[in-house]
């Protein structure tokens, strides 16, 4: 793969990275009109949040164990197309219920995407200086800022 590819390949798996951890706190911006619209109780309207989350972060670790089993591209294209029906789901959903479990899928396919993405970042550059700067990038990616130790998703 060519030095022009490779990095257009990135960017395309930095995007895919970027959608999977706005989403994670973006919804924040539209509980009270998510609340409004589909009567959530104040109790209740923190699932929108917290499903998300939850399967994210409870996935993981099966995501990228998956990744490696099945193969890392398969998995990935597995992952966004999840996310992908999830989130029209999600856009469309009319009951609470529906979107709380279409937010819990987001986050399992958003759970199969990035470690997937990673191990095709990590293996797409050679190791040194481009690798490097390729993860470099990605840590920034995250936060859209330089990466620091105190910069988590969730902080973001």
């Amino acid at each position: 793969m060519t030095t022009v590819h490779r990095w257009r390949a990135f960017a395309v798996l930095a995007v895919a990275f970027f959608m999977t951890i706005v989403d994670l706190t973006i919804v924040n911006v539209a509980l009270p009109t998510i609340g409004n619209a589909l009567h959530f109780s104040e109790s209740n309207l923190q699932w929108v949040v917290t499903a998300y989350g939850l399967t994210f972060g409870g996935f993981l670790l099966l995501g990228g164990r998956a990744a490696d089993l099945l193969g890392r591209r398969r998995i990935l294209m597995l992952g966004l197309g999840v996310f992908t029906v999830a989130s029209l789901g999600a856009a469309l959903a009319s009951t609470s219920g529906f979107l709380i479990a279409m937010r819990g899928l987001q986050g399992l396919g958003a759970a199969i995407v990035v470690p997937a993405a990673l191990s095709i970042v990590m293996n797409m550059f050679p190791e040194g200086t481009e690798r490097n700067k390729a993860l470099g990038l990605w840590g920034r990616d995250r936060c859209g800022r330089p990466a620091r130790s105190d910069c988590s998703p969730v902080a973001c």
